[in-house]
């Protein structure tokens, strides 16, 4: 018989509502507690789920009487370190966290250093590696089926930290999540947007090289994109581009003219969900590293601030990363190294 954990959410708008699916969905749960700010969007989680569970307000209360061993923690990014550092204190066995990990890249390492120290697991709900066509599109590359892949066309919508993280971790699993090697990016700040606690640029341009030797055009916002969110892997032998959500635009094997990749069945947030939660279980039983753990969250993380030091050095940037901790874009922003952007929702 399966063990039964139980299970609380922290954060009980739009995510806290997904992960909620991902969580009705898979027996081990036992939701015994939700936690907001804002009483009434845990009551109307609970009500509109049907969780017979605790309502807190203040989540350090909730995990000291409740005791959770699973915790979704669905909050503004920058609330992310400091409630995944009261989960473990705790002794919360598993977070499932949202995504991005952090606004500054110190902020990400103190993360993975508390998971490590701690024994405590994390996720970050990079949830469409769960999609169908992006384990085809994986499986495909794999088996050389576009030769051995040479390069990348990376696309995202803005801003780079917030929705960057989703393409660079889809570029990684269809890369073998080779680290990267150097980055070298610009950003666009004629706009500046604010997504969930944290200011972002409206564009981003850049390349990426690996370790593995494949190299990675990027653009994060802006006009004529080809591709709207996504990756497009170039292989010897032919290539393919995957939409987000695993939507394959085109695949194409060069010496195979009439060739097409197998057909699948689409499916929908609430299946990747339902697999976010799954193999974070599974694998807290098993002691093996989670689909999405929070060591490939820190490789996608990575490039992510290698872009931002290469703007405020105007150089390419090795890596791993060394000499700061901070976010070099916010810290540009607050300099004033920008000039005068305006400011969007």
């Amino acid at each position: 018989m399966s063990k039964t954990y139980r299970t609380a959410i922290i954060g009980c708008g739009g995510r806290g509502r997904g992960h909620a699916v991902g969580i009705k969905a898979d027996d081990r749960c036992q939701v015994v507690a939700l936690a907001d700010v804002k009483e009434e969007a845990a009551r109307s989680l609970a009500a509109d789920f049907g969780l017979n569970a605790s309502i807190y307000t203040d989540h350090r209360k909730m995990l000291e009487k409740e005791k959770p061993e699973i915790v979704a923690s669905c909050l503004w990014t920058p609330l992310h370190l400091p409630v995944f550092r009261n989960c473990a204190e705790a002794g919360v066995r598993a977070v499932l966290s949202e995504k991005p990990m952090a606004p500054t890249w110190g902020e990400c390492l103190e993360i993975a250093r508390i998971a490590r120290e701690s024994g405590c697991q994390i996720t970050f709900c990079h949830q469409r590696r769960f999609a169908r066509g992006n384990l085809l599109a994986r499986q495909l590359i794999e088996a050389g089926r576009f030769g051995k892949i040479e390069r990348m066309d990376l696309y995202s919508p803005p801003n780079l930290l917030d929705c960057g993280t989703h393409t660079f971790d889809q570029a990684l699993s269809f890369n073998g999540e080779s680290p990267a090697k150097w980055a070298l990016g610009a950003v666009d700040t004629s706009k500046i947007l604010k997504w969930f606690g944290v200011s972002a640029e409206g564009m981003v341009e850049g390349t990426v090289v690996f370790q593995n030797g494949v190299r990675a055009a990027l653009q994060v916002g802006g006009p004529d994109m080809d591709i709207g969110a996504g990756v497009r892997a170039v292989g010897s032998e032919g290539f393919i581009e995957v939409l987000w959500d695993g939507q394959i635009q085109r695949a194409v094997v060069y010496r195979e003219p009439d060739w097409q990749p197998p057909a699948f069945e689409a499916d929908s947030h609430d299946d990747h969900m339902a697999g976010v939660v799954r193999n974070a279980l599974d694998c807290l039983e098993s002691g093996e590293e989670p689909v999405l753990s929070g060591q490939k969250a820190l490789r996608a993380t990575e490039i992510i601030f290698a872009l931002y030091e290469s703007v405020r050095r105007r150089a390419r940037v090795e890596l791993p990363l060394a000499g700061f901790t901070d976010s070099p874009f916010l810290a540009m922003l607050e300099n004033g190294e920008f000039g005068q952007g305006n400011t969007g929702g």
